[in-house]
């Protein structure tokens, strides 16, 4: 049975700011953020948007009621989440009106959750082929201003469907993966931004990636010249150029031109959004099929899926026939050219609002805010949503 991704959408806030500007304000060369880092722009959220809507308004865009009808499991991914122990996943279920027979579930292991969820996902779907599972990726990256992180931030959420005879892409059964304890990234339970060991981030990644390619490429004897792409978890863009530099060092240029170009397009939608976490991988994805001119039925992608702390995966895919007609190109690109562009003292003004902390009753002002499902406040220690279109 394949089982794979049968639809895919992404949803960010309609702010941003230019790392440009933000450069310039921070004292530093702009080409060291869009160039050194790889990062033009940056999604910000307003009060009235958290991990619950930004998840919400990236399944919205994709989901039909005969999709709705046939969801029985959804699985958010997170590292924003906004309860110890209510799960994210029951908001958006109650949003989007599913059906109430239906196992929702919250999973955490920093960027790395989503495709933990992918592969329970395809689990499900093989015991249960006529069901569809709703997999959510959704995060908010704050570091705080001025901070050597700061740069690497953004919002987002990517939303897709699993199912059998998927319509974009089908998951191949082989994955390899590791777990590590290491302390490159953490955010404690007392502390609203998180903690980073830059370097040893880096290094930490690439060695995942390099260790887990050679491992795949030890069970099914593939080489890169197998991959017509390699996608990356981008905390920012020029994190997996990195890695994916190392890999190519030593094969054929023709493989090199391949592998690179794919990566120059799988990037932009990152790029232009900023740092989503868990999303970020599955947002590279969408990037490269809704931009790439080269890509066709039948082509093998690579992605390399990693989280912090630490635990990663590399598995693939094969491009359905058609894949084209179910993507969410238009939507998405007016999305993007619609955004509002703020100067760095609104940035720092939206950032530096602080939501009550313990009290049972506000309200958030959404009379700005453009999306269909937004955060409203809280009610006896309650949070409260509503859908404005």
């Amino acid at each position: 049975m394949n089982i794979g991704i049968d639809k895919i959408g992404f949803f960010v806030p309609h702010l941003y700011v230019e790392t440009k500007d933000l450069a310039v304000k921070r004292g530093v060369e702009p080409e060291k953020f869009t160039i050194g880092i790889g990062q033009e722009k940056m999604a910000v959220a307003p009060a009235s948007q958290d991990a619950v809507t930004l998840a919400a308004n990236a399944a919205l865009s994709i989901l039909t009621e005969e999709d709705k009808q046939a969801i029985d499991y959804v699985i958010f991914a997170t590292e924003s989440g906004i309860d110890h122990s209510k799960a994210a996943s029951t908001y958006v279920h109650d949003l989007l009106g599913l059906p109430s027979y239906t196992r929702a579930v919250e999973m955490k292991q920093a960027c790395y959750s989503a495709t933990a969820g992918l592969q329970a996902a395809r689990g499900h779907i093989a015991l249960n082929p006529n069901s569809k599972v709703l997999v959510l990726a959704s995060d908010i990256s704050r570091y705080g201003l001025n901070t050597a992180g700061e740069i690497t931030q953004g919002a987002g959420a990517v939303a897709f469907v699993v199912a059998k005879d998927p319509k974009i892409l089908s998951i191949e059964p082989t994955s390899v993966y590791k777990t590590e304890e290491a302390m490159d990234f953490w955010r404690p339970l007392y502390s609203e931004t998180a903690f980073v060991q830059g370097k040893f981030s880096v290094d930490q990644y690439i060695n995942f990636f390099l260790d887990l390619l050679a491992r795949y490429n030890e069970k099914t004897n593939r080489s890169l010249k197998d991959f017509d792409a390699l996608l990356f978890h981008l905390p920012y863009t020029k994190m997996g150029l990195k890695a994916l530099r190392k890999s190519v060092e030593a094969v054929e240029s023709t493989d090199q031109e391949r592998l690179l170009s794919g990566f120059d397009i799988s990037k932009y939608y990152n790029a232009i959004v900023g740092n989503i976490y868990t999303g970020s991988l599955y947002l590279s994805l969408v990037s490269l099929l809704e931009n790439s001119q080269t890509l066709e039925a039948g082509n093998r992608i690579g992605l390399f899926s990693y989280g912090s702390g630490s635990v990663g995966e590399f598995f693939t895919g094969v491009l359905v026939p058609g894949y084209e007609q179910y993507l969410n190109t238009i939507h998405h690109t007016a999305m993007l050219k619609n955004r509002t562009a703020l100067t760095v003292d609104e940035y720092e003004q939206i950032f530096e609002e602080k939501l009550p902390v313990g009290e049972k009753d506000y309200t958030v002002d959404t009379t700005n805010d453009p999306a269909p499902f937004v955060f409203t406040g809280v009610t006896e220690h309650m949070r409260q949503y509503k859908r404005q279109a």
